[in-house]
């Protein structure tokens, strides 16, 4: 598995089929929610994968944007793990790759996501704080959670999760 990330401009047409493909696939399909995916908030963002071979190449998918309020905060949306991926810790691989290229490009700038409330205890893990909710999207309780990228990458390469992975069951909807 090789892990990317690229604004859209860097993005190949075959990368940014695969990634809309794969985000159909979970957030169309597996949720079955109708919305329009492709939102006009690809081109400013950068987006983070991990790709292999196979018939469903995105293994993992994170969307970051930075809002234009008075002080900007990094939106972290459309996270996943494809279908086979889920449960064996690439999840986990996603958040870490997540919080390092935070760092890198927004240094202590606020990370702020949308969570279902059942997943709360892994975001957790990786220092995300609840701070809004719950509510509902697209039918599935939600919870608003934010963090604080480092002022440096070097904290944030450190490990987040005290080197164990959360016991969770893999999540049957869709997402990570």
């Amino acid at each position: 598995m090789n892990w990317t990330c690229k604004t859209f401009a860097e993005l190949t047409s075959l990368e940014l089929y695969h990634i809309l493909r794969a985000r159909s696939a979970v957030f169309v399909v597996e949720q079955s929610c109708v919305r329009l995916d492709i939102d006009g908030k690809d081109e400013r963002a950068v987006h983070l994968f991990a790709h292999e071979s196979g018939p469903m190449p995105i293994a993992a998918y994170a969307r970051l944007s930075i809002n234009e309020d008075e002080e900007p905060e990094v939106l972290v949306d459309r996270l996943f793990t494809n279908a086979q991926r889920r449960g064996d810790g690439t999840a986990e691989t996603l958040l870490e790759h997540l919080q390092r290229e935070v760092a890198l490009r927004w240094p202590s700038h606020m990370v702020r996501l949308s969570a279902p409330t059942f997943l709360k205890a892994f975001y957790e893990q990786f220092r995300f704080k609840k701070v809004d909710g719950p509510y509902l999207d697209h039918g599935i309780p939600h919870i608003g959670m934010s963090w604080r990228a480092p002022a440096s990458l070097d904290a944030a390469v450190q490990p987040a999760r005290a080197g164990h992975l959360l016991r969770r069951a893999p999540s049957s909807m869709g997402m990570l």
